[in-house]
């Protein structure tokens, strides 16, 4: 349920006059725009070039244990990385004719017209609604979540992050718990179904809630120098405001498998490429020149936009990330802003399996139970608006297709 309007206004107020005397955080922002400038001239200077922007991992050498400190570290800094070749072309061309016989087969175009304006999650972002199919359990899918391959990928991402507090572990960073996400299709030629610039997995929420407050306390008392995005204490304790497509489930890195070859011009994902980035949208809300009731145009249950009349400096390094092949991966940190491309410029569909990485721990348990049941009846993933279209398709995996791993990564 959304907050009252009012209430929200009078809690975001409030909330902003608290921080805003707590610290100079006038002056925090200036030091920080001075640091993300010259990031931002950073990235631009790579593009210019054409030399590597998004780091890319080969998993080859993520399974060797032979990633180098170095490229890690620029992994940490970005936020984001391409792991390549983490699946054979073969099995991935396989998993993606096996998706469009299920999609073909149980006549999905027909049932998505009569559900279509449940998901309402992407309305206040500029562009289209991208051609994401409600679907989750067919068989490529779970077979993908499923694997040893990113199994061992999550495992190496997971461990990017300083996951203890205290000496005691904030979640196992060599244990997943499986996340239910979506496909997504899309055609050659298409102009209308990009996405702007946003976050997901809260808006108001990073000022407004405790558990929010504390992962960035730091910043908020205007020490962001201290600030690391990769600290895990506080993360699992976030409370996400209920709607559809809100995760609410902790998760490392959000992410996609590749299954069809598509890179820049070719409607593919585009991301800005800074860790520390979300520092200084928190702070640019509470600068002077934002209405006192206002978040730079943030609402609740919904993805969390970033606009040029507010964040134009960090707009300037979007960039797209590099061709990839059917098999390839691609990650990025829950805080880092990413877009989807307007125009498909390309001749052939950009398709793409969402699974991210979300380790064990105990916000992740608590929502296991709720995704099994909706898995077992073939129901829409509960973080997500109630389509339910494959109740009834015929081929969509079943508790006989989860292998060991499988199961422990569902909580069966």
């Amino acid at each position: 349920m959304y907050p009252d309007p009012k209430i929200l206004s009078q809690q975001i107020q409030q909330q902003k006059q608290k921080l805003q005397k707590a610290a100079d955080l006038e002056s925090s922002f200036i030091e920080l725009s001075r640091a993300m400038k010259e990031e931002v001239e950073e990235i631009i200077a790579l593009a210019a070039t054409g030399s590597q922007v998004i780091p890319e991992v080969n998993f080859n050498d993520i399974q060797k244990g032979e990633v180098s400190s170095d490229l890690t570290q620029l992994v940490k800094k970005r936020g984001c990385a391409v792991v390549r070749q983490v699946f054979t072309s073969e099995r991935v061309n396989e998993w993606n004719v096996q998706i469009v016989e299920y999609i073909e087969s149980n006549q999905y175009y027909d049932k998505e017209i009569e559900k279509r304006g449940l998901d309402q999650y992407f309305s206040q972002l500029a562009s289209g609604r991208p051609q994401i199919f409600g679907l989750y359990w067919s068989k490529p899918q779970i077979e993908a979540r499923q694997s040893e391959e990113l199994a061992a990928a999550r495992r190496w991402l997971n461990r990017l992050w300083d996951h203890n507090q205290s000496g005691k572990p904030v979640f196992n960073p060599d244990q997943e718990c499986s996340y239910a996400d979506r496909l997504r299709r899309r055609q050659p030629g298409d102009s209308t179904l990009g996405l702007s610039p946003h976050v997901d997995g809260g808006s108001v929420e990073r000022w407004l809630d405790e558990g929010f407050h504390n992962v960035y306390r730091l910043v908020y008392s205007g020490e962001w120098q201290k600030y690391d995005p990769f600290a895990a204490v506080h993360r699992t304790e976030t409370k996400e405001i209920p709607s559809p497509a809100v995760c609410q489930m902790f998760r490392t890195f959000q992410g996609w498998t590749a299954l069809t070859s598509q890179g820049p011009g070719e409607g593919t994902l585009q991301l800005i490429p800074i860790a520390r980035g979300m520092a200084w949208i928190l702070l640019r809300a509470l600068q002077n020149d934002v209405a006192e009731d206002d978040l730079c145009g943030a609402k609740a249950g919904r993805a969390l936009s970033i606009l040029p009349e507010y964040h134009q400096l960090l707009l300037k390094a979007l960039a797209p990330i590099p061709k990839v092949q059917p098999g390839d991966t691609v990650w990025w940190h829950p805080d880092v802003i990413h877009a989807v491309e307007n125009h498909h410029q390309g001749n052939d569909y950009s398709n793409v399996m969402y699974i991210g990485a979300a380790p064990d721990c105990e916000k992740n348990q608590i929502f296991l139970p709720k995704q099994a049941e909706a898995f077992l009846r073939g129901k829409s993933c509960p973080d997500f608006a109630p389509e339910d279209y494959e109740i009834d398709f015929v081929g969509r995996a079943q508790l006989s297709n989860l292998t060991d791993l499988g199961r422990l990564q569902m909580g069966l």
